[in-house]
């Protein structure tokens, strides 16, 4: 395990503080960035965590997802919390803790900090100063045209100049750079894991424009007229920019806005509004792009299928989880529009499969035992859509328990595709529906329900997820995952996660799957299915058959049909 931390401690002195916190974001507060300070400091890879580094002792905060994966990698200089723990924590009562301002938000550090201890800002990174991560930086943003988008960046600038005049603003800085990918229908090569370019944007009511990048990655956008020289701010010369715009008001993301440009902004305008509206205008996706994700599922279902007849019937070797996830990738690299993974492939063989977001490695992964429960969670970005899709496999007779559990978690699955929306019109009323069936054995599960997806983006977005806290009204166009699950530690995890759409029949809002793979029929236990649970089954997979099969060879579609007969 790496000690970093102890090299981190002695910079304490230097700038007079008793600890200093490391997130996991980067300053554009992307999920899956190429740059990782929490790594270095505290060998933790998961994508959401924050650690603090005391004279004496080390914190690491993350999520119920997890849970075990923070204690096998952290756990031994580290204590490990919740988030939860963090609100008024008195770990750090009294104390001085450092942060790089470009990290963090203000309403961060309101939540987090402050009340029981001092924050010092603190310019230079210190993680980065004892080891400074090499990324290349320079790879050119790219343009995506109306036939693929469905509107134009002129439309959507026309909404937003809409919403500055109604709240009375001069200007709305875009902090997040999924939101620019969005209004300016641009992609670029800053993610491992999405398309998104690393900018910022600056937005008056009378609709001109300023993006903030590194100005070499837009050769291609000027050349192509997409953008103009003088619309372009080096980051740099952010500050004076700001400085000499005109105005009073200004609209800022909370979320994404780092203290750094907030304090920018604030020294010439007022921020009169902390919420920037491209959130739920690019959570509500349109026909065209609707389109592209069906066919692009089309491709992902087809890698999938041949994945899951593969694994199931073909393979004869002794296979690792590694082994599993570089042949699903196989897969789906035979289909010319996949570009890469839209996450880190989750591929967990019996106890590595109640880790929540276990990730095999080289050294000490897992052979796939055919007593085993094998759960796939994996994803794809293609041109021009984002999957993310979760099956839980089994290869020999499974308990009689872990069949009830898994159709438990079906049960749920079920009741969230099927949900009426009108009715159920808020993520925290689904999430009810999905859990009811567990809870009636006092069994759970430690995340989501479901989470917002983009189009051709982030495979995790807001302001819509299917939880026990969002309150966020889902609407037709939105696009969110539906993955119950449940997770029995050292022993077997349980997901399934289809991505579906909202649509809109006769004035009544359903969910319409956007998955089309089939689901483990011998891990269900059909007696406790109801007659409407078996008919979804039953024309689920029907469907899938009529969209995918042509796509199969001989073998394949022979034993998805037969597969179709169980249900």
């Amino acid at each position: 395990m790496s000690k970093n931390f102890q090299k981190l401690r002695k910079k304490f002195k230097i700038h007079n503080i008793d600890g200093y916190v490391v997130p996991k974001n980067d300053d554009y507060f992307t999920e899956y960035s190429k740059i990782n300070r929490l790594k270095i400091i505290s060998d933790f890879s998961g994508s959401a965590g924050l650690a603090v580094i005391l004279k004496e002792k080390n914190y690491l905060f993350t999520d119920g997802r997890y849970t075990i994966q923070s204690q096998l990698e952290s756990g031994r200089y580290f204590k490990i919390f919740s988030f939860e723990y963090l609100i008024n924590c008195k770990l750090f009562k009294n104390l001085t803790l450092g942060i790089d301002p470009k990290l963090f938000t203000y309403e961060q550090i309101k939540k987090f900090f402050l009340k029981n201890n001092k924050i010092k800002f603190i310019k230079n990174n210190l993680v980065d100063e004892i080891e400074k991560q090499k990324i290349n930086d320079t790879l050119p943003f790219y343009s995506l045209n109306k036939s693929i988008v469905g509107e134009t960046s002129i439309s959507k600038l026309n909404k937003i100049s809409k919403y500055l005049v109604k709240n009375k603003s001069d200007y709305l800085f875009v902090s997040a750079p999924e939101n620019v990918a969005w209004i300016l229908n641009i992609r670029g090569n800053d993610s491992p894991n999405s398309p998104i370019p690393n900018s910022r944007l600056l937005i008056s009511k009378s609709k001109k424009i300023l993006l903030v990048c590194k100005i070499q990655k837009c050769k291609k956008l000027i050349k192509k007229k997409i953008l103009k020289r003088n619309q372009l701010v080096s980051i740099n010369d952010f500050s004076t920019k700001v400085s000499n715009l005109k105005g009073k008001n200004f609209i800022i993301d909370n979320n994404s806005c780092s203290i750094h440009y907030e304090d920018i902004i604030k020294s010439k305008f007022k921020i009169i509004k902390r919420k920037d509206p491209t959130y739920l205008l690019k959570a509500i996706k349109n026909k065209v792009e609707i389109n592209n994700m069906k066919s692009t599922h089309i491709k992902d279902a087809v890698a999938l299928t041949k994945f899951i007849f593969w694994i199931k019937n073909i393979n004869k070797k002794k296979i690792t989880e590694i082994d599993a996830e570089k042949k699903l990738e196989k897969f789906r690299r035979m289909d010319k529009n996949f570009l890469y993974p839209s996450f880190n492939t989750i591929a967990g063989s019996g106890k590595n499969g109640a880790i929540i977001h276990y990730r095999a490695k080289k050294e000490n992964c897992k052979i796939i035992g055919k007593k085993d429960i094998f759960l796939c969670d994996s994803g794809g970005q293609y041109k021009y859509g984002t999957t993310d899709v979760t099956r839980t496999l089994c290869f020999s007779k499974p308990t009689h328990n872990i069949k009830n559990i898994f159709t438990k978690v079906l049960k749920g699955h079920i009741a969230v595709a099927i949900t009426n929306i009108n009715k159920h019109n808020v993520g925290k009323k689904i999430d009810k529906r999905a859990r009811k069936f567990l809870n009636k054995s006092n069994l759970d599960y430690a995340h989501g329900t479901g989470h917002g997806v983009g189009f051709f983006l982030n495979v995790h977005e807001g302001p819509q997820s299917i939880s026990k806290v969002n309150n966020i009204k889902i609407r037709e166009g939105m696009v969110l995952s539906n993955e119950p699950g449940f997770y029995k530690k050292n022993h077997f995890g349980i997901r399934i996660e289809n991505l579906v759409y909202v649509k809109k029949i006769n004035k009544k809002l359903v969910f319409e799957n956007l998955t089309m793979v089939p689901i483990e029929k011998d891990l269900i236990n059909f007696e406790l299915l109801n007659i409407q649970e078996k008919n979804y089954l039953f024309k689920y997979h029907l469907d899938i058959y009529s969209k995918i099969s042509k796509y199969l060879n001989i073998n394949e579609k022979k034993w998805l049909a037969d597969f179709i007969q169980h249900f």
